[in-house]
């Protein structure tokens, strides 16, 4: 009888792991934005004692859900990738056949970008925005400010703004391999090419990110959430003309 209930029916484990994934992934994506639109604008007018508080008792809260919420979502998108659309085998993502399919290269992009994005959150905002946290408890119980918590806040930053420019073309090719970019052609002849070019310009831009020093004409996308904003339009429509232009016209 319960093979009866869709829920409990082949399709039923899939499902699930779907759900969680972008329940998960709503959570995660959502505190990026608050904190690049809401946050980090709100805190840059507030005194020092005032963003100090701030820090210690919102900050410390929303990126404990930040970081949690984004390890959900790989986790639960690890485990989609791995469990069957259907009962017989087929469908899962991890296989050969999937991944020099369209659909497989198309969601091998916006897996890439997204655990890009996943890395910069527990190897590069996390461990800085610990500095940040813990300067601004000291402060406030009276001890010396840490002279090493502002880079540790600008690094914190450059990463949460890549991610910003990363989020767009990821929900671009995460959306888009079911219910927007076709699936009737073959992609033996110029996977190859598309793969090292998208590659290319995703190396681009996490190294300015992770290596910038403020020097540079990389810096001015992340001067503010309006620029990041652009930027990662610009970049949805560069991969979007890649996929046309390298798939389609050929």
């Amino acid at each position: 009888m319960l093979a009866d209930i869709q829920l409990f029916s082949d399709f039923g484990p899939n499902f699930l792991a779907r759900w969680a994934h972008v329940l998960s992934g709503i959570a995660w994506i959502g505190l990026l934005y608050y904190f690049n639109f809401v946050q980090v604008p709100a805190f840059a007018e507030l005194d020092a004692g005032v963003r100090n508080s701030a820090v210690d008792k919102l900050a410390s809260r929303a990126l404990w859900w930040f970081r949690w919420a984004a390890a959900a979502t790989l986790f639960f998108g690890i485990l989609l990738g791995l469990i069957a659309e259907t009962g017989d085998g087929d469908g899962t993502f991890f296989t050969e056949k999937y991944f020099r399919s369209p659909a497989g290269v198309a969601i091998s992009t916006g897996m890439l970008l997204g655990i890009t994005m996943f890395l910069n959150v527990w190897l590069v905002i996390w461990p800085n925005q610990k500095k940040v946290i813990a300067n601004a408890r000291n402060v406030l119980s009276g001890g010396e400010a840490d002279p090493g918590a502002a880079a540790a806040g600008r690094k914190a930053l450059l990463a949460s703004r890549q991610n910003m420019i990363f989020s767009l073309p990821m929900l671009l090719f995460m959306i888009g391999t079911v219910h927007f970019f076709p699936q009737s052609f073959t992609t033996d002849k110029d996977r190859g090419i598309y793969m090292a070019v998208s590659g290319l310009i995703w190396l681009a831009l996490e190294l300015n990110c992770l290596f910038n020093r403020g020097t540079n004409i990389g810096t001015w996308i992340y001067e503010n959430h309006k620029r990041a904003i652009g930027a990662s339009v610009v970049l949805a429509a560069v991969y979007y003309l890649l996929w046309e232009i390298i798939f389609q016209a050929a």
